[in-house]
């Protein structure tokens, strides 16, 4: 409505250099002429002249007017004229029109030099209303502080202006001046864009967003709205433009600071890692907030914990600085602690989640240290904004930002803007302390859960190699095992349990204790996965309700013999192992998979296969094979193929297995990858004796002579008491409650281990004797003469062995 006003005004000639008058009668018809209505009367009113613009604006020719009394053309005038001279100087009155209509009139009179003739000027009373309001419209817009109007002509160059420069100090803004003398050659460049097509197509531009600089001052930009129109004759042609620039500041403002919200709702909190997320939303603020922005936090955050209750300086470290290319001060340097500060009543209010706005004097003042000031704060510092990072009821850190140079100070509605991100930033900060303290409590119990990396048995040296999903974000159940057996034999074994977290690794201890408990009962290995899946289906029981079908888990379970260089092994649904043999080529182990470990009422089978002394056995788990890339199959190859080029004799084992991850494993895996390697070994046949025990008392006499010629040709003199006696009871047993056939082997390594084989499937059970009884002691003199024994069970029958530790010589 204004600008319309402001258009008006000049249309009709309310401001200087326009001539447009126009009107309408009271019927509705336009009355147009190119300038005010002019008429010369005589000192008796009689008109002596009269212009084309009279002719214009009452439809009468000269002709018809010109020697006939001017109240003729008066309408509703008393029969009473009266003479020029005593005309009003000004005055409102109705003409009459050449069609019959009227006209109502607003005139002005004036002598014409020092006759006596009066010239008359007039013009459509509305039109002149509007030339009032006009002007009084501009000499309002013009006062005002915060809007700056702006005339141009056709060429853009500046006609009339209200326009002072900012700040005051710099060069007037003069008529005759083109925008490109006041502005930088880029804004101005710019804004005549603007304007030309405003006076070209003559389409208004409202509140459109311009910044622009004064030449004499580039550095600071002003935010404006402007709001420019066409200005036109009364014959519609054009005759320059109009500009109107309000201060939009406070609304470009208001912009960045939703901008910026949505920047730290959009970027910060994206990362779980801490440090990650405060350099985030250092990087957030700097420089859309101020100049130079830094994170520090407490220790205690960095590590997961929760911070202290009198959080200060002394127990921070700076987390995050930006923008990086900023020049800081010597003593600000990231992962460095903060001096502790002195006390100060504007500190406590971080207590309540307050920031606080200084400027450099009043900030030096609250620190009231020079040497401390000078550590803390960046060179050309003009002001500083702290806020604490509240979250949870907890103070985790500080954000501070400052301002410099030329950059306006902080304001309060500032204050309150950085007040919210702060919130933000610290639940986003505190999200990552906590997933932290999750993340290693889970990477602590599982480090606890898995065997060492690295193992030397008789029977293979052991090399485990775990990485965890997401790279080291997630953590799930793979798990790996070696567990040493009785008669020098390897356990090997690698599972995957469904899901990840604190329950995945959970139920991967329970069942890694399960494994290594029937392990020692040396049951053969499709019975473990038998009595393991039993196991697992009560684990699912006991899950809350919902959880049932994510409880499960795949196994593979092997022992190898380096006796009979002979390796048995039965799979719950896991991936078939690959042997490496000495002479450098792989394969996949043919192996028939059970179900997994979840599913019950399905057989395993156990597979058995020879396996040379220095070959590798590669148990793993699928995240090792399964990529988005290719499909397990693909995957089996490549591990195949990898594991012949990387399993070198002089290679160690464990570098073998992290070079082996490295190049198999994603940058950041969707699955957990455990991989176990096993190089064989074999006892030699000189450390070794076997005999075959006839189903006769009398054998237990030979066998104490074959084990006394034994162990006089291995040097174990010391031992042949002990044997002699275990022996002989074992022996016994064998002949009384066995079936042939039947076997005695001894087995020297560290340990000198001796097994008895029948075909009986009849457990032996230690127990203690009554005084009266005239039995039952053979196994408590075995228990107590060697070192540990035990029974397994096979196929044909069992074996009961004892073991005894050989002490090395001097």
């Amino acid at each position: 409505m204004d600008t319309e006003n402001v258009k008006n005004a000049y249309s009709t000639g309310a401001f200087p250099g326009s001539t447009g008058v126009s009107g309408s009668g009271p019927s509705g018809r336009l009355y147009a002429c190119d300038g005010l209505a002019a008429a010369v009367l005589d000192d008796r009113g009689v008109v002596v002249r009269w212009t084309g613009t009279a002719e214009d604006l009452t439809g009468f020719r000269a002709e018809e007017v010109c020697g006939r009394p001017v109240q003729e053309l008066v309408a509703d005038l008393p029969d009473d004229p009266r003479g020029a001279r005593e005309m009003p100087a000004s005055g409102r009155v109705r003409l009459r029109h050449q069609r019959g209509d009227t006209i109502d009139v607003t005139f002005r009179t004036t002598e014409v030099g020092d006759s006596a003739e009066v010239l008359v000027l007039a013009a459509p009373t509305h039109h002149v209303a509007d030339q009032e309001q006009g002007a009084a419209l501009l000499r309002a817009l013009s006062a005002q502080n915060r809007i700056t109007i702006a005339v141009h002509d056709t060429d853009l160059i500046t006609v009339q202006t209200n326009a002072t420069p900012d700040p005051p100090d710099g060069p007037p803004v003069q008529p005759g001046t083109r925008l490109g003398d006041v502005l930088c050659a880029k804004d101005a460049e710019n804004l005549e864009a603007v304007l030309r097509q405003v006076l070209e197509t003559g389409a208004p531009v409202i509140r459109r967003t311009q910044e622009m600089s004064w030449r004499h001052d580039p550095a600071r930009r002003h935010a404006l709205a402007l709001s420019a129109f066409r200005l036109e004759d009364a014959r519609g042609r054009p005759t320059g433009v109009a500009a109107l620039y309000l201060d939009s500041a406070d609304d470009l403002r208001a912009r960045r600071h939703l901008d910026l919200a949505r920047e730290v709702a959009e970027q910060v909190g994206g990362s779980l890692d801490v440090v990650r997320t405060a350099q985030d939303l250092a990087d957030v603020l700097a420089p859309g907030f101020g100049d130079l922005a830094a994170v520090d936090l407490a220790h205690s955050v960095l590590d997961g914990e929760e911070p202290s209750k009198h959080l200060n300086g002394g127990n921070m470290g700076n987390a995050a600085l930006a923008p990086a290319t900023a020049v800081w001060p010597a003593g600000i340097k990231r992962g460095e602690c903060i001096p502790p500060l002195p006390d100060h009543p504007l500190w406590r209010s971080f207590l309540h989640g307050e920031p606080v706005v200084f400027s450099l004097d009043d900030f030096s003042a609250v620190i009231n240290d020079l040497q401390l000031v000078d550590y803390l704060v960046p060179k050309n510092t003009h002001s500083v904004m702290v806020a604490p990072l509240h979250a949870r009821g907890l103070t985790l850190g500080t954000i501070t930002a400052w301002r410099c140079g030329r950059s306006d100070p902080f304001t309060e509605d500032e204050a309150d803007l950085m007040k919210q991100i702060a919130s933000r930033g610290a639940l986003a900060i505190d999200n990552a302390r906590r997933y932290t303290r999750e993340h290693r409590a889970a990477v602590a119990l599982q480090q606890l859960l898995l065997p060492p990396a690295t193992t030397d048995t008789p029977a293979a040296e052991t090399a485990g190699a775990y990485l965890p999903a997401g790279g080291g974000a997630e953590i799930s159940g793979d798990w790996y095992d070696a567990i040493a057996l009785p008669s020098l034999r390897l356990a090997l074994v690698a599972g995957d349990v469904v899901g990840n977290g604190m329950p995945a690794n959970i139920t991967m201890g329970r069942l890694r204790a399960a494994i290594q408990t029937l392990a020692d009962l040396e049951l053969e290995p499709d019975e473990l996965l038998t009595r393991i899946a039993d196991l697992v289906q009560r684990l699912a029981a006991e899950a809350p309700p919902g959880d049932h079908d994510i409880v499960g888990a795949t196994c593979l379970y092997a022992v190898y013999d380096p006796v009979t260089k002979r390796c048995a092994m039965a799979s719950a649904g896991h991936p078939p192992p690959v042997l490496v043999r000495p002479d450098g080529t792989a394969e996949a182990v043919a192996i028939s998979p059970g179900p997994p470990l979840a599913v019950i009422g399905l057989p395993y089978e156990t597979t058995m296969i020879d396996v040379e002394p220095g070959s590798v056995l590669a148990l793993y788990t699928d995240g090792l094979v399964e990529r988005d890339d290719r499909d397990i199959g693909q995957g089996l190859r490549c591990l195949t193929e990898a594991l012949a080029a990387y399993c070198r004799p002089d290679r160690a084992l464990d570098e073998t297995g992290r070079a082996l991850l490295t190049d198999l494993a994603d940058q950041a895996p969707r699955d957990d990858a455990a991989l176990l390697l096993a190089r064989t070994r074999a006892v030699p046949a000189a450390d070794t004796a076997h005999w075959e025990i006839p189903a006769d008392p009398t054998a237990v006499s030979k066998a104490r002579e074959w084990i006394t010629r034994q162990l006089t040709l291995w040097g174990l003199d010391d031992l042949l008491f002990t044997t002699e006696l275990i022996v002989s009871e074992l022996v016994t047993n064998a002949i009384r409650y066995g079936r042939a056939p039947m076997d005695l082997r001894l087995i020297r390594h560290n340990v000198l281990v001796c097994e008895v084989t029948d075909s009986s499937s009849t457990q032996p059970r230690l127990r203690r004797a009554r005084t009266t009884d005239e039995g039952g002691r053979g196994l408590f003199l075995v228990a107590q003469l060697g070192g540990r024994w035990g029974c397994r069970h096979g196929q044909n029958g069992k074996t009961i062995w004892s073991e005894q530790a050989i002490e090395e010589s001097p």
